[in-house]
């Protein structure tokens, strides 16, 4: 689990990249489809709403922290759609690479192994909620629907 001085980092390094909001997610899906250039078709539509999703879904996840168990079912139901839109496991492996260069490249020297470290263990978190929701969509298929 993160620390609460984790939690903190998180939480103020988020609020600076909220301000170059459109350029983060313009980076991070720069970067992922240069780490796997097979996910770009995975994204139909208006990559810059995507980019917004993105952004807003991320907001709500940082200043969920101090109680994350509140926000664990909404993770669980976007691990389980994501099943239906081809999302693998190892695609979990690209997008956190792909979240912290561009946390890097937004915060600069504020991007600190402290902060490296409490930002990968957020995502860490969330990813195997995600990943496990979706382990139960492939043992019951069935789930698909309810997702």
């Amino acid at each position: 689990m993160l620390s609460d001085n984790q939690i903190h980092d998180v939480k103020r390094t988020w609020a600076v990249v909220e301000t170059i909001a459109d350029e983060a997610a313009s980076l991070f899906y720069g970067r992922l489809f240069e780490l796997d250039p097979a996910l770009k078709p995975l994204f139909r539509g208006d990559m810059a709403a995507q980019g917004k999703k993105l952004m807003q879904t991320i907001g709500v996840a940082v200043a969920s922290l101090d109680k994350l168990g509140e926000v664990v079912p909404a993770v669980q139901a976007l691990g389980r759609r994501h099943v239906g839109y081809g999302v693998t496991d190892a695609h979990y492996d690209t997008v956190g690479a792909a979240l912290l260069w561009t946390l890097e490249q937004g915060l600069g020297a504020a991007f600190t192994d402290e902060v490296a470290e409490a930002w990968a263990l957020t995502y860490g978190a969330l990813a195997s909620v995600m990943k496990e929701a979706a382990a139960e969509v492939a043992a019951s298929p069935e789930a698909v629907a309810s997702a």
